[in-house]
C-alpha cells in the first residue's frame, strides 16, 4: 500500500515558548533546534522575530547551523513584521515566511473592526510581500475553527493564487470536535479550485483536550502538515502534542500516513525540553510520561507479565523510554510481588507467597509505593528459610 508522508512543523520555540515561565535564551534555543533537527522534524518554527531583539536573533542563530530542516519566521499580515523575518531568515538554507491574520466573524469584527473584504485583500497582499523574499510560504487564517466556511474557502484560494505554499487552518480556541474539524479540512479539499497548488495544515489548539484527535482527523481528511510542540506545550492548554500525533500515525499503518520522525528519540528529547523550558510533564502524558509504561494494577500486571501486548501497544525502547515498570501498591496481585522479588533475587514457593503478600498488603496499606528495601525486608523476615538467593 502506497503511503502519504505527512511532513511534521515543529512549533516549540514559538508557540511553546508562550507558556508562562518557559522563556528561553538564544543559546537554548539552538540546542533545541538541533535537536529538533535530529529527531527528523521538517519545519522549526523558530520564532517570531519581531516580536523582540532576542526572538530576532534566535531566529537568525537557528538559521545559521539548521541544514536539513525548514527554518520558519511567524509574522502578523504587516509588511514591517515580513520584511523583519525576512532579514532574520537570511542566513537560513531552507527558509519560510510564515504570515496570516484571522478569518473567523469573531477575529475580523472583534480584533480587526474590519469587514471579509478588507481581510481578504490583507491576506492577498501579506503573501504577495512574503514572496518577495522566498518561494516558500505560509498562511495561517486565524480561529479558522470557528470561520465561516464559504469564507474560509475564499480566502485559502485567494492566497494560494497569490503564492502560498502552505495554508495553515487553525483551531486556535480548541472549539471543534474531531468531525467537524475533519469536516472542515474536507470542504476545503473539495471546493477550492486550486488546493492542489498547496498543502493544508492542522494547527490545533488543546482548549478540550482534542488537539491530537482534531490533527489526525484533518490529516484523514487530506491535510498533509500537522503542527505541533514536544510535550504539548503551548497556549493556555497547550498544542498537539508531537509525539502523540506522530505515534497515533506509526501505530495506525492503515491510513496510509508515515513521518521522517525518529520515535526513539522522543522521550530523550521531551526529556530535554522539560528540563531547558523549566516545565515538568506531567506523569500520565502519554508516550513520554513517567508513567506511559507503569503497570500497578494487579489485573493489568498479571496479564502483561503472561505477555506485554495484553496492556502495552508501543514498546518502550520503539519511543526511547525506559524499560516498563511493574509498580508495587495495595492494587497489585500475588504474580507482580513473585516477579519483583525474583528481580530481587529471591525465588519462593506459592505457599510462601500467599503468606508474604498478607503481610505485604499491610505495609502497602500505609505506603503508598512498595520500595525495593520494603521487599528484601519482607524476605528476610517472613520465610528465610525458603529465600533462595539467585
Amino acid at each position: 500500500m502506497s503511503q502519504d508522508k505527512i511532513f511534521i512543523f515543529d512549533t516549540t520555540l514559538r508557540d511553546g515558548e508562550q507558556v508562562p515561565g518557559c522563556k528561553l535564551n538564544t543559546n537554548e534555543k539552538v540546542e533545541l533546534a538541533l535537536a529538533l533537527e535530529e529527531l527528523g522534524v521538517d519545519i522549526i518554527e523558530a520564532g517570531f522575530p519581531i516580536s523582540s531583539p532576542g526572538d530576532f536573533e534566535s531566529v537568525s542563530e537557528i538559521s545559521k547551523v539548521i541544514t536539513k530542516a525548514t527554518v520558519c519566521g511567524l509574522t502578523r499580515a504587516v509588511q514591517k513584521d515580513i520584511e523583519v523575518a525576512a532579514s532574520a531568515l537570511k542566513f537560513a538554507k531552507r527558509p519560510r515566511i510564515h504570515t496570516g491574520i484571522g478569518t473567523s466573524d469573531m477575529h475580523i469584527k472583534t480584533k480587526f473592526n474590519s469587514t471579509r473584504e478588507e481581510i481578504l485583500e490583507r491576506a492577498i497582499q501579506a503573501v504577495k510581500w512574503a514572496r518577495n523574499y522566498t518561494d516558500d510560504v505560509e498562511f495561517f487564517g486565524e480561529d479558522a475553527g470557528r470561520a465561516d466556511l464559504e469564507f474560509l474557502a475564499r480566502v485559502v484560494e485567494a492566497v494560494i493564487k497569490a503564492g502560498a505554499t502552505v495554508v495553515n487552518i487553525p483551531d486556535t480556541t480548541g472549539y471543534c470536535l474531531p468531525h467537524q474539524y475533519g469536516e472542515k479540512i474536507a470542504y476545503l479539499k473539495n471546493n477550492v479550485p486550486n488546493i492542489d497548488k498547496a498543502v493544508i495544515s492542522c494547527h490545533c489548539h488543546n482548549d478540550l483536550g482534542l488537539a491530537t484527535a482534531n490533527s489526525i482527523a484533518g490529516v484523514i481528511s487530506g491535510a498533509r502538515q500537522i503542527e505541533c510542540t514536544i510535550n504539548g506545550l503551548g497556549e493556555r492548554a497547550g498544542n498537539t502534542s508531537l509525539e502523540e500525533v506522530v505515534m497515533v500515525i506509526k501505530q495506525h499503518q492503515s491510513l496510509g500516513l508515515y513521518t521522517d520522525v525518529k520515535t526513539v528519540r522522543l522521550n530523550p528529547i521531551s526529556r530535554l525540553v522539560s528540563d531547558t523550558m523549566r516545565m515538568p510533564v506531567q506523569p500520565n502524558k502519554a508516550i513520554v510520561g513517567s508513567n506511559a509504561f507503569a503497570h500497578s494494577s494487579g489485573i493489568h500486571q498479571d496479564g502483561f507479565l503472561k505477555n506485554a501486548q495484553n496492556y502495552e501497544i508501543i514498546k518502550p525502547e520503539e519511543v526511547g523510554a525506559d524499560s516498563s515498570r511493574i509498580v508495587l501498591t495495595a492494587r497489585s496481585g500475588r504474580s507482580a510481588l513473585a516477579h519483583r522479588l525474583l528481580k530481587l533475587g529471591f525465588q519462593f514457593n506459592r505457599n510462601a507467597i500467599d503468606v508474604i503478600y498478607e503481610e505485604f498488603l499491610k505495609v502497602a496499606d500505609v505506603k503508598k509505593e512498595i520500595e525495593d528495601e520494603d521487599l528484601k525486608a519482607l524476605a528476610a523476615k517472613y520465610h528465610p528459610e525458603v529465600a533462595v538467593a539467585l
